[in-house]
């Protein structure tokens, strides 16, 4: 009865008396000073198996005050972490993140999915300004070259009026068929898996995604392709032999969003599936063209080969290799091997 009344009315003495197996301890996982992908692979088997340690914790707390640097790999282990304890029912919190990893989230729009640990005593300072967050953020050369800025741009005004010459007759084509939307938008991830809107004309059925459940993906791994899909219509297929459906992107380009050369753009679908080193692809900006245009991208059946291009691309940049590319492009689009992505 001594306890129960010191229980009541000492809420300090109640505390002291709480069994030892109620009392939870965050667990702290602390990270190092570059989170690219040795690093990213590592610590994401390290919060792997603190969730799945028992008793489970009821929090996990990233430490990144040390850490000054992460590419797109590192931001692939936090989101995949995320998603780990959200399903245990853990929660996950980032302490001491840096402004460099901070404008990196504020750039790919990660801030609202982490929770951040407040510090003490101090204010919530806003996000930096667009025009500075992409001070240092060097995942590679190509993100932050003027010269191929300027190409992307030059090279984005000319497609668009190449675009607006042959719209009329696309348009046109389109629209006898089946009398359906000109054109067709999707959610894609961009640099560092910021999503982004792309644009193409149309050149399947206007129910294409909600049968895309029936049709046999034809590609090992995240993603997906059937040659002879049939939910392309007839307008659709010269479209897509042509490349001509890929016409819009130049707006894309023009944007910011992809550039001329890049990596194919993945979907939020094809995202979630990926492993941690496969994030690698999300250095650089996706393009319009790439060497899986202009290596039989009709014929690639695995997802490694995509990884393996994509990272050959990344090892071999400069703006005179995107031009060889371009033309690479434009040769390949003439010539009997086109065929869509």
């Amino acid at each position: 009865m001594s306890s129960s009344i010191a229980s009541d009315k000492d809420p300090q003495v109640a505390e002291a008396q709480t069994p030892a197996d109620e009392i939870v301890t965050p667990c702290v996982v602390s990270v190092p000073s570059t989170l690219t992908v040795v690093e990213a692979v590592e610590f994401e088997q390290q919060v792997k198996r603190q969730s799945s340690s028992q008793p489970a914790p009821k929090t996990i707390v990233i430490d990144l005050s040390q850490t000054g640097f992460i590419d797109s790999s590192g931001l692939g282990a936090l989101v995949i972490c995320y998603r780990t304890c959200h399903g245990k029912g853990i929660s996950m919190v980032l302490r001491g993140v840096q402004e460099q990893v901070r404008m990196v989230l504020a750039l790919t729009d990660l801030e609202q999915l982490f929770t951040f640990e407040p510090v003490a005593g101090a204010s919530a300072e806003p996000a930096p300004p667009p025009e500075m967050r992409f001070v240092a953020l060097t995942t590679h050369p190509s993100v932050t070259s003027r010269g191929k800025r300027a190409m992307d741009i030059i090279g984005a005004i000319v497609g668009l009026c190449i675009t607006a010459v042959l719209a009329v007759p696309i348009i046109a084509a389109i629209k006898l068929e089946d009398g359906g939307p000109i054109f067709f938008k999707q959610v894609r991830c961009s640099w560092m898996g910021k999503r982004f809107e792309i644009w193409k004309f149309r050149s399947m059925v206007t129910d294409a995604e909600a049968r895309k459940a029936q049709v046999k993906n034809e590609v090992e791994g995240p993603l997906f392709k059937n040659e002879n899909d049939p939910r392309i219509t007839k307008v659709g297929r010269l479209l897509r032999r042509t490349s001509l459906d890929e016409l819009p992107q130049f707006w894309n380009v023009l944007k910011g969003d992809m550039s001329l050369v890049g990596t194919r753009p993945p979907t939020p679908d094809e995202l979630e599936q990926y492993k941690v080193p496969e994030w690698q692809r999300l250095d650089v900006k996706p393009g319009m063209t790439g060497e899986w245009q202009v290596n039989g991208r009709s014929s690639v059946k695995k997802f490694e080969d995509v990884i393996r291009m994509d990272l050959d691309y990344q090892k071999n940049w400069s703006l005179m290799y995107d031009i060889q590319l371009i033309v690479k492009t434009i040769l390949v689009l003439f010539s009997k091997k086109a065929g869509a992505a």
